[in-house]
């Protein structure tokens, strides 16, 4: 293999490297904000259930903890 093909070699593996960088980045960053705003993600899901099933919400003392009560 001469001079040439090595440097070619090299720039496809240092753009796929780059690519999995910038996806593990892209994930922690999903994962944190699930962990951060996921008790207001259930709470919004647990609001529309209770509404679907013609009961009150209960809104918890933390994000997350809402229920569902029989009118």
């Amino acid at each position: 293999m001469n001079r040439k093909g090595k440097t070619r070699l090299n720039k496809n593996g240092q753009a796929l490297v780059e690519y999995v960088l910038i996806i593990a980045l892209v994930s922690v960053v999903i994962i944190g904000l699930v962990d951060f705003l996921g008790g207001y993600i259930k709470d919004a899901v647990t609001r529309t259930s209770c509404s679907l099933v013609d009961e009150e919400y209960v809104a918890g003392k933390n994000p997350g903890e809402g229920t569902c009560k029989e009118k």
